[in-house]
């Protein structure tokens, strides 16, 4: 484990961001698949309380990836590639939430200390990630206004919830 904080959320960081983008560019299997991989490396690099954290990062990936079925089934956000509807969340998709729950307890953990930073960030980062995904064209946003309310809406209530979860639930992760 890498003792520095500022190293492991800087790993943290870096992770997340490759892990992302690999998903939005390779949703099928590779983009999984190295999310996979990032994070047996967070959880032997930067984890500091390995289950606690798995047990956050599984209940975030479950509430992240009905929120985005919801999205997908309401035509919010429609998947770039076939426009299908979906009775589960995109694989590709719950990856992303999974290497997203690794930032809330490291390299995005600055905004718990006040809690309006999240009702503020939340709402404008959330969307952003999603449009720009459109942009690379794995999933599409059909009603660009409509849309980006929505997943405005829904990450100025999920983001904050997370954050709540993570202090009262695991506190050792704060």
């Amino acid at each position: 484990m890498i003792t520095s904080e500022a190293a492991r959320n800087i790993l943290n960081f870096i992770l997340f961001q490759i892990g992302w983008f690999s998903c939005v560019v390779y949703p099928d299997l590779m983009g999984p698949l190295v999310v996979v991989a990032f994070l047996v490396i967070h959880f032997v690099l930067v984890s500091q309380h390995r289950f606690t954290e798995l047990q956050f990062i599984g209940l975030g990936v479950l509430v992240g990836s009905l929120l985005d079925g919801l999205w997908l089934n309401a035509g919010i956000l429609t998947d770039g590639n076939t426009g299908d509807e979906h009775l589960i969340t995109p694989v590709w998709l719950v990856a992303i939430w999974a290497i997203f729950m690794t930032t809330l307890s490291h390299s995005l953990n600055w905004i718990s200390r006040k809690v309006w930073l999240a009702f503020v960030f939340a709402p404008i980062a959330g969307p952003l990630a999603y449009w720009s995904a459109s942009k690379l064209g794995n999933v599409a946003l059909p009603d660009l206004p409509l849309s980006l309310a929505a997943l405005a809406l829904g990450w100025f209530v999920v983001f904050p919830l997370l954050l709540f979860i993570r202090k009262s639930l695991y506190p050792e992760l704060v």
